[in-house]
């Protein structure tokens, strides 16, 4: 199988509170409907998009995961820096998100935070 593109597509309860969100931490908007809103995320722009939850499922042939209950999957965001790594969490915060573990050293040169967004969506920000 080859395909062209690979993106991911999370529910959500609130379009613009999402919106807000993201937009509040710099990453890049790439457009919004009234079903979903989507970002570019890294330099190679892997696009999330983020739709509302009741238009999503109906495609996902079952029901999506909740968020604050269980994980779905993480995604990790690369820091230049230990520095960068306390930002972001500093960032985070002031956006609205939810630290779930502090910075923290794991094992020999890596360091990091877990956090989630308001609608529980997981990503760790972390340094190597």
């Amino acid at each position: 199988m080859n395909t062209k593109k690979i993106w991911a597509n999370f529910g959500v309860g609130d379009l613009n509170r999402t919106t807000t969100f993201y937009k509040q931490l710099g990453f890049k908007h790439n457009g919004a409907s009234d079903q979903l809103t989507s970002f570019f995320f890294g330099g190679e722009n892997f696009i999330i998009h983020f739709f509302l939850k009741d238009k999503l499922e109906p495609g996902m042939k079952g029901q999506i995961i909740d968020t604050k209950a269980g994980n779905e999957i993480i995604f990790t965001l690369s820091a230049d820096s230990k520095e960068d790594v306390d930002s972001w969490e500093k960032e985070v915060q002031q956006a609205g998100g939810t630290i779930v573990s502090r910075p923290e050293e794991f094992g020999e040169g890596y360091y990091g935070f877990v956090f989630a967004d308001p609608d529980g969506h997981k990503f760790n920000v972390f340094h190597m």
